[in-house]
């Protein structure tokens, strides 16, 4: 066995506020890598909880790389969460009925972002909310509690509300390189073997990996 079992709800023994949530998550549109945990005391395997106004009648997925850290009280807002903005009106007369719902937005009428990203390798902070639609690319960073309004360059850190780009982690021509190695894509074993090389900043060693 090279390092922890992906299957393994709580891979830190004795410390169950960390969670492996691709052996939790249940439902078939939210989509998680391995090795991705959600660090929360209270309930880590409720990872759906943070997941809002995902509904099923919507078909908008979140879909999640490898190797994601997330911290405790993220916020996925969902395309349900949209209200119609081009009347006079945003409320939803027609979910109550008795004859509202002739108010009834028609089929294309309602915002809708499309399924939300998050790539390979990304952390992100305490209480960071991300709206719908956004993808953030591999490698980047979320500030804690930023509200992500926008996609993120891969090995980008944003901050604030809403956020906005600190810094590139690297230059380009290093993020780049490291998009082509895409190393959490690599075997278990491989990986184990380079794990000083993945942690370093040294770009030739990692592209030099066997």
């Amino acid at each position: 066995m090279y390092g922890a079992d992906p299957k393994d709800k709580h891979p830190m023994k004795g410390f169950p506020q960390i969670c492996f949530i691709r052996n939790t998550v249940s439902n078939p549109n939210i989509i998680i890598g391995d090795y991705t945990y959600y660090d929360d005391p209270e309930d880590s395997e409720d990872f759906e909880r943070n997941v809002l106004y995902h509904f099923p009648f919507i078909g908008d997925r979140l879909i999640i790389g490898k190797f994601c850290a997330l911290a405790r009280g993220i916020r996925f807002i969902m395309n349900g969460a949209n209200h119609k903005l081009d009347g006079f009106s945003t409320y939803p007369f027609q979910i109550f009925g008795n004859g509202w719902e002739k108010a009834t937005p028609q089929t294309g009428e309602l915002p809708y972002k499309g399924d939300t990203v998050i790539g390979n390798d990304v952390w992100i902070g305490y209480e960071a909310i991300m709206m719908p639609g956004v993808e953030v690319g591999d490698g980047a960073v979320i500030a804690a509690k930023s509200v992500v309004v926008g996609d993120v360059s891969p090995y980008t850190i944003v901050g604030g509300n809403p956020a906005k780009p600190i810094r590139q982690r690297f230059e380009d021509d290093v993020i780049q390189a490291l998009l082509e190695v895409a190393w959490w894509n690599w075997d278990l074993e491989k990986i184990t073997r380079n794990l000083e090389k993945i942690v370093a900043a040294d770009i030739e060693a990692l592209r030099n990996c066997e």
